[in-house]
């Protein structure tokens, strides 16, 4: 009897047991369903952010992860955005993937995500100048790679011109910048100028790159038969601009001109509109895009535009995302960026990046 009394308890325990593990096995499946990678963008409504939107839920599907897209409605409203920021970690995402309108104003929320284990990935302009350690990787356009794509394109278009240049007859290839102090207009103008000194030395001749970019300066204008200028207008206002673009259209034997963001390009249309003029067969390469210059390169005034990958931009901030949450290394990676015409604007993987 004692043997059949056991045999009872010991039943009785295993079916206990048992049922315990089922249930601990759905509270584990519930748990890893909560289990998600946060997305914080700098806006919401604006178009290139739905492209990076469409690239992060591509990734989601690829790499079997879910994610939560979000950002303020507009990229001013950085209390917002911290605000979401808050939210997302008080939820503990096995990831956060950051787009900061303010580094300053997300300092505590860094720190508290690296004391929870949390990998903070920045995107797009990510987070500059956070503390050393809190950004495990970013996912943006290498500026100068990307200007530099801009140099080969217009080297292309006027090379015959190039090549035809002398020191007594030189000619002139111009930068027109909004500002010489933010790192995306820097690294760009730096990028095209850089790569156009390398195609025209490349080539035999002679070449300077000088303007108001010192980091930029090389060579020597007065011996050279290419003369690299950068201009960069006396503030980003329109008006600046505009008057800085007319110079820079009526500079002598000019060749071609960089525009290195949307305000150097505006600064072009608005000095053209009010009667400058670009003189015949100068090719005029943009960066960005923009409803005037998307109707610029449709036209064919300008020869084309450098634009970047939104898509990747969003693809790639949650791939970095899922390998450092699963403790993997993680480096810097370039989203690359596309060069769009007259020809090719209008094809699906093109004309999805080309927001207004």
């Amino acid at each position: 009897m004692k043997f059949k009394k056991s045999s009872k308890w010991l039943s009785l325990l295993l079916i206990v047991t048992l049922i315990s593990l089922v249930f601990a096995g759905c509270a584990t499946t519930e748990e890893d369903e909560d289990q998600y990678i946060s997305v914080i963008a700098k806006g919401f409504q604006h178009q290139f952010w739905q492209v990076v939107k469409l690239g992060s839920e591509q990734a989601a599907i690829d790499l079997d992860v879910e994610i939560y897209f979000t950002g303020p409605e507009g990229e001013s409203a950085i209390s917002t955005q911290v605000d979401m920021l808050n939210a997302e970690l008080a939820k503990d995402p096995l990831a956060i993937c950051l787009a900061a309108l303010s580094t300053e104003s997300v300092l505590s929320q860094l720190q508290e995500a690296a004391d929870k284990g949390i990998p903070v990935i920045g995107f797009d302009s990510g987070v500059p100048n956070a503390p050393a350690g809190q950004i495990s990787a970013n996912a943006s356009t290498d500026n100068e790679n990307a200007a530099g794509l801009g140099a080969e394109k217009m080297y292309e278009a006027i090379e015959a011109k190039v090549a035809a240049a002398t020191v007594a007859s030189p000619v002139t290839i111009t930068v027109l910048s909004q500002d010489a102090t933010s790192a995306s207009v820097t690294g760009r103008t730096i990028g095209f100028t850089s790569r156009m000194y390398d195609l025209v030395v490349g080539a035999g001749l002679t070449a300077s790159v000088t303007g108001d970019y010192a980091a930029a300066n090389k060579g020597d204008a007065a011996t050279s038969a290419v003369n690299i200028t950068v201009v960069v207008g006396a503030t980003p206002d329109i008006t600046d601009m505009t008057n800085a673009a007319t110079g820079v259209l009526s500079a002598s034997n000019l060749l071609g001109v960089f525009l290195s963001n949307e305000g150097a390009v505006n600064g072009v249309l608005a000095a053209l509109n009010a009667g400058s003029v670009l003189p015949e067969g100068v090719q005029v390469v943009g960066f960005d895009a923009g409803a005037g210059q998307k109707a610029a390169v449709s036209s064919g005034l300008f020869l084309g535009s450098i634009t970047q990958d939104p898509f990747q931009i969003g693809y790639q901030a949650v791939a970095l995302a899922v390998k450092a949450a699963n403790g993997e290394a993680v480096a810097d990676i370039d989203t690359g960026a596309k060069w769009y015409d007259a020809s090719n604007m209008e094809e699906p993987d093109i004309a999805q990046l080309l927001y207004d």
